[in-house]
């Protein structure tokens, strides 16, 4: 697990809110840094926040939110114990797409996010995700020890319930990626001496972030 603190997870979410970097700041009510656990071996990435999250300063407390929520239950995952954020952090005037030059001035936020939390699988959700994580990618991709799963986005199923099927078969797979690289660190961790790795044995930060 990542040696992050909430202290340090925290700090960066100071700074996102108070982000200046692009034109959104100037129609937001407030950015959306992101919401879970310092410990979540699982990240949600979306495309940005929504009315709801814009006023509220969480991601995914909206529709689509429920319905992830709703979706992670049915694959036997805990909402709690995921990070979840955007590839932008505030919201566009009427919900429309981000422009490129908004997501290019967002983007070293989520690579810090990822590089802090070292999450085993990221969930891509939707095309604007997946455009700038996963760059003309049709499925599941393997990074080193990370695994990206693409998958469309909630407020897609919410429009389109011919999607939920998909969603629910792809979510379900999700555990399998997990158990999958708990082995492959178990097979690690069965290679290092046992000095070497004495100083794994440090505890870090497990308390939840929950903004």
């Amino acid at each position: 697990m990542p040696a992050t603190t909430t202290e340090e997870l925290l700090e960066l979410h100071g700074r996102i809110r108070e982000c200046t970097a692009c034109p959104l700041h100037k129609t937001r009510i407030q950015a959306v840094p992101g919401y879970g656990p310092v410990t979540a071996r699982i990240m949600a990435v979306g495309e940005g926040p929504g009315e709801t999250e814009d006023r509220e300063g969480k991601p995914f407390v909206g529709a689509a939110g429920q319905l992830l929520t709703r979706l992670l239950e049915s694959a036997g995952l805990d909402r709690r114990d995921i990070y979840i954020t955007n590839i932008i952090k505030c919201r566009p005037p009427g919900n429309r797409d981000p422009e490129a030059e908004e997501v290019e001035a967002c983007s070293h936020f989520l690579d810090e996010q990822v590089s802090m939390l070292q999450p085993d699988v990221i969930l891509v959700l939707g095309r604007h995700a997946l455009s700038r994580l996963l760059p003309g990618a049709g499925g599941r991709v393997r990074r080193g020890e990370r695994v990206y799963v693409p998958l469309y986005h909630p407020a897609a199923a919410l429009y389109n319930a011919t999607l939920m099927d998909t969603l629910e078969a792809d979510m379900r797979r999700v555990r399998e990626y997990l158990a999958d690289a708990e082995a492959e660190r178990s097979r690690r961790a069965a290679a290092v001496p046992i000095g070497a790795a004495a100083d794994d044995a440090a505890s870090t930060d497990q308390l939840a972030l929950f903004e």
